[in-house]
């Protein structure tokens, strides 16, 4: 007997569906439907100029996320995305690039999407293992690596050329990001940021931003001193895997020269812009040593890398935006540009 035969004959379609309703009450406790899973979307676009604001719902964080975009002057072409990650309040402040530097104007009459994510103060743009009570829920790895960069290549109907710089906490970040996800992005330009968190140096460096600045918790990042994560997401240790990629990597010397001193002790008067001044003269004294054993296990290797160790220099924008500058050439041969 034919199916449709047995089904007039027997009552055979009304018995499925009552089996089924029967068995969706069991399993699921009742008959309401299941949420719709969310997806990685724009949610607000507000055009301002050719910068386009963005928000950004990512799945990882369960929440939105700003997103800046500077688009390049000629629109209608397709362009390459230099995404630029922020100092330690992470662009919620005033530790951004656009704040503290002129980079964006430098950069305008480059045929590039500029790309700046806004948050994640104190996190080191990684995937922390569980939420923070002060900094929250930091999935910033999935984010940087497997969310946004799909969704803005559609967005900007971009070339799907990458590249990637940071400083001061995200120089240590954008070295990570790299080791993520090889080959996403195709250059990577690291100003002042320590490479080697692992050792004792390098987790102190990261629990004065991550606690004494930010005031979270690292045993939430990454654990404990002695948990195999530190190790792991240590990008001395993994150095491996920068290989293939354009390295530019760019420190100081910890050693003021006048307009650090000015710089410093204006901008916050009395006592606290000297000790502000001694902590920015540590930090990057601190960072020149990891940067150099970074260039030592690179060589090691025979992984190649373009290195500024300035002579002078203390932990502040004026060098970052100068080593952008002397690191554009790299950046834009990785984006498949002429300079």
């Amino acid at each position: 007997m034919k199916l449709s035969a047995l089904r007039r004959t027997t009552g055979f379609r009304p018995a499925v569906v009552m089996f089924a309703a029967a068995l969706t009450m069991v399993i699921g406790g009742g008959t309401t439907p299941a949420e719709p899973t969310k997806a990685v979307a724009v949610t607000s676009l507000v055009k301002e100029g050719r910068t386009w604001h963005l928000k950004v719902y990512s799945v990882a964080m369960d929440k939105e996320i700003t997103v800046e975009v500077q688009r390049p002057a000629d629109e209608s072409q397709p362009a390459p995305n230099l995404y630029m990650l922020n100092g330690l309040d992470a662009g919620e402040g005033t530790a951004n690039w656009k704040t503290q530097t002129k980079a964006l104007d430098w950069l305008a009459d480059k045929p590039v999407n500029i790309i700046q994510p806004i948050g994640g103060r104190g996190s080191y743009y990684t995937d922390w293992q569980q939420p923070d009570p002060v900094l929250g829920v930091n999935k910033w790895k999935t984010f940087l690596t497997e969310e946004l960069p799909p969704l803005l290549d559609r967005e900007l109907h971009s070339t799907g050329l990458n590249a990637l710089t940071g400083l001061s906490m995200s120089g240590t970040s954008v070295l990570q990001l790299a080791e993520a996800k090889p080959g996403l992005w195709s250059t990577v330009a690291a100003y002042s940021g320590c490479a080697q968190i692992a050792d004792p140096v390098g987790q102190q460096l990261v629990k004065l931003v991550v606690e004494t600045q930010s005031g979270g918790d690292v045993r939430n990042m990454y654990g404990p001193p002695d948990s195999p994560m530190w190790s792991q997401n240590d990008p001395v240790i993994n150095a491996e895997k920068l290989r293939g990629t354009q390295l530019y990597i760019f420190t100081g010397s910890g050693i003021p020269v006048a307009d650090d001193v000015q710089y410093y002790l204006n901008t916050v008067p009395g006592p606290m812009g000297g000790v502000n001044l001694a902590l920015g003269m540590l930090i990057e004294a601190a960072v020149n040593g990891c940067t150099h054993n970074l260039k030592n296990k690179l060589d090691s290797l025979n992984i190649p890398a373009t290195y500024h160790f300035d002579p002078v220099g203390t932990h502040y924008w004026p060098y970052w935006e100068q080593a952008l500058h002397d690191s554009w050439p790299l950046l834009a041969k990785g984006m498949g540009l002429t300079n």
